[in-house]
């Protein structure tokens, strides 16, 4: 006899639109198939299997919950969370959208299938901490758990929906991922004015996520409910365990894989700082000052106010910030700001300035208290020069790619080859035209000479800085006076 089952016998949800007041009684009834080991455990307990238990979940709570609310529900796997939060979702709706719910194309690469526009989609990953260059290209597919969670928190953020719901909110992560999750859950949702529904066995991240509203059930309808002040916490928790100290070159080897140029190669360095963590051995970022360039798009600016430097006032009295790399795990929470905000009056130079182009999309820099002084657009030498290539068969996002320029430039015959010396010949960027020369400066003349008797390995080289030519990058300075 098969009388097994499980229903809910109770489901009563008030919702008081004024007061922002839910009511929530929730109960259930289960009965068990009658066999003869079902029948023994009857015996021997003294049982009655044949008949029907109900449980109480939830008898007349009432919960307060505001549209710019963060919602923490914890408490033991089947106490009842879940129950609870699917019913404020359908209470909620049409303005809830469930993390679990947002579309997307997970075979497209992840810049695909975000934002209306490419700027929109970049600032959107960027916001929560996905703003490496490797993983813009990447699907969805090839990403790890914690980068999958952030992905789906920038599409929850795209969709512009009121309440965030959240089952199981990060339980899949290490617990430090999950600490910087939470912290940028609450962070984006206080920024934008929405509220968040988050429900999870796990109590630690309670001063991460800073909830106005903290339930914690137990099993039957033991319940605690406390209210907090709609307050965000100063830092992540993570934060707090970090420490900056001078580093050496060896330390930047060990993120530069992180960089999106990847690049083992550096100017000269002035100073390194790192970021560490205290509680535990573990390199969490790297900032590098070097000796400033020649001459560097909005310097002038910068300066205007300052008589004209000799390169040997500019070495002693000017650094440029040559890279700043966090591990991808740190990202997001204020790390990278700091380490530049911290740093900058230790490097021991009156001066510094930095160019980025991540910098248009995420503005570290200046939150660290560096002021944009100008943007740099491509010249119309070097757009004139992609496009001239591209008519040629060259493909304008590939060139970045040194590999991709050698195998097109080995299956080419000397007159191709002599027109596209004949194209990068019109460019007058002194930075492509260095490539050629073994000195800062070549007039035209000289230049005209070395690139026709150049070999394939420097147009390699040249077509992958005409890439880099072509992006728009931000100019910041600093000065000590600014502290």
């Amino acid at each position: 006899m098969k009388r097994e089952f499980f229903k809910i016998i109770r489901s009563v949800k008030k919702f008081n639109r004024d007061t922002k007041k839910f009511c929530i009684n929730i109960s259930y009834e289960t009965a068990t198939t009658l066999t003869p080991r079902t029948l023994a455990v009857s015996e021997a307990f003294g049982l009655g299997v044949d008949a029907s238990h109900k449980q109480v979940l939830y008898d007349n709570v009432e919960l307060q919950i505001g549209p710019t609310d963060i919602f923490y529900i914890t408490g033991e796997s089947g106490s009842g969370k879940s129950v609870l939060l699917t019913h404020l979702e359908k209470l909620l709706q049409p303005n809830a959208i469930n993390v679990q719910d947002v579309k997307f194309d997970a075979s497209k690469p992840v810049i695909e299938t975000i934002g209306r526009t490419f700027e929109e989609g970049l600032t959107l990953l960027c916001k929560v901490g996905l703003n490496d260059a490797f993983i813009f290209l990447r699907p969805y597919n090839q990403l790890s758990d914690g980068q999958k969670y952030r992905y789906r928190l920038a599409k929850l953020i795209e969709t512009g929906k009121q309440f965030w719901i959240m089952d199981e909110f990060c339980s899949t992560l290490d617990r430090d991922t999950a600490k910087i999750v939470a912290y940028n859950v609450q962070k984006h949702a206080r920024q934008t004015r929405k509220a968040v529904l988050a429900a999870t066995t796990h109590i630690d991240l309670l001063e991460d996520l800073a909830p106005t509203l903290h339930v914690h059930k137990r099993f039957g309808k033991e319940i605690t409910i406390k209210y907090f002040p709609n307050m965000p916490p100063a830092q992540c928790t993570i934060a707090k365990h970090t420490r900056i100290i001078e580093g050496t070159i060896l330390d930047y080897h060990k993120l530069s894989q992180f960089h999106y140029r990847e690049s083992r190669r550096l100017p000269p360095p002035r100073k390194i700082f790192t970021m560490q963590r205290t509680d535990m051995k573990e390199l969490v970022g790297v900032i590098v000052y070097s000796y400033p360039p020649p001459t560097c798009f909005g310097r002038k600016k910068a300066l205007a106010k300052q008589r004209l430097l000799t390169m040997k006032e500019m070495n002693q009295q000017l650094s440029i910030i040559s890279r700043v790399v966090l591990h991808p795990k740190y990202r997001t929470i204020g790390l990278g700001a700091r380490l530049v905000k911290e740093t900058l009056p230790l490097v021991g130079t009156p001066y510094v300035e930095a160019v980025a182009v991540m910098a248009k999309y995420n503005p570290f820099f200046e939150k660290a208290g560096m002021i944009k002084f100008a943007t740099q657009h491509s010249d119309a030498s070097c757009k004139e020069a992609i496009q001239s290539l591209s008519k040629i068969g060259f493909n304008p996002h590939l060139i970045a790619s040194e590999k991709y320029n050698q195998e097109k430039l080995e299956n080419l015959n000397k007159e191709q080859i002599n027109e596209i010396k004949s194209i990068l010949g019109k460019i007058k960027n002194h930075r492509l035209r260095r490539i050629f020369a073994n000195k800062p400066y070549i007039n035209n003349k000289a230049f005209q000479t070395a690139i026709t008797n150049t070999n394939l390995t420097k147009l390699t080289k040249a077509l992958h800085i005409l890439s880099i030519l072509l992006q728009e990058k931000i100019y910041l300075f600093w000065t000590r006076t600014q502290q």
